[in-house]
């Protein structure tokens, strides 16, 4: 199980920038496995990744592996320890959702699909250094409970029970981030109250269940 797992991450890896939810070598993603979780290493491009790069990374932060996990592996562990529900995470640079971030400037309710990240906005962390058990802190805050969010002058962070439903996230985050920039060229949109985003929540609970 844990060779099929390595090789969904490494696809998964080299998928995120070739639909152009991240650039280069930035970014990183995990899955939860027994005994702590795998993660992209640091530094290596994605199209030269082999399933034995990944570092297998323990709680308490020591890893196995021929390479140094991701700079990130902080926040990935953190969300793993107070999230039981997730199973996968993944970081990207996705140009609007990072343009925003770059504002500092979170997504709010102009649209009801926000509500796929699990509450009626997409909030935006407060800005601390990559690879920092501050920023890690940040992005705890940003996440409580959500399943995604921004990181200021950063990128974004989607979680979810497996890597495509974590993967299928960060690209809903993206589009809505298009979507609300495109928005804001013309002008402030409309944005939902809180009571209908309470409807669209409670709608959510059984989206796509038979």
């Amino acid at each position: 199980m844990k060779k099929e797992l390595r090789l969904q991450v490494v696809e998964a890896a080299r998928r995120m920038n070739a639909s152009g939810i991240n650039q280069g070598k930035s970014g990183n993603l995990s899955v939860r496995t027994e005994g702590g979780f795998l993660v992209t290493p640091t530094g290596v491009p994605y199209e030269r990744l082999v399933p034995e790069d990944l570092a297998l990374v323990h709680p308490d932060g020591a890893h196995e592996g021929p390479r140094a996990p991701s700079s990130e592996w902080r926040f990935h562990r953190d969300i793993y320890v107070t999230r039981p529900e997730a199973n996968a995470v993944v970081h990207c640079h996705s140009p609007y959702a990072t343009t925003l971030a770059c504002l500092r400037r979170g997504i709010p309710a102009f649209h009801y699909e926000v509500a796929f990240a699990g509450a009626a906005d997409i909030a935006c962390a407060d800005y601390a250094t990559f690879g920092t058990q501050a920023l890690s802190d940040a992005a705890l805050a940003a996440l409580a409970g959500r399943r995604a969010c921004l990181l200021a002058n950063h990128g974004q962070i989607a979680i979810g029970a497996n890597l495509e439903a974590a993967f299928v996230l960060a690209e809903k985050v993206e589009a809505l981030a298009r979507m609300y920039w495109q928005a804001l060229q013309i002008g402030e949109p409309t944005i939902l109250d809180a009571a209908e985003m309470a409807r669209v929540l409670e709608k959510f609970k059984d989206y796509g269940r038979h």
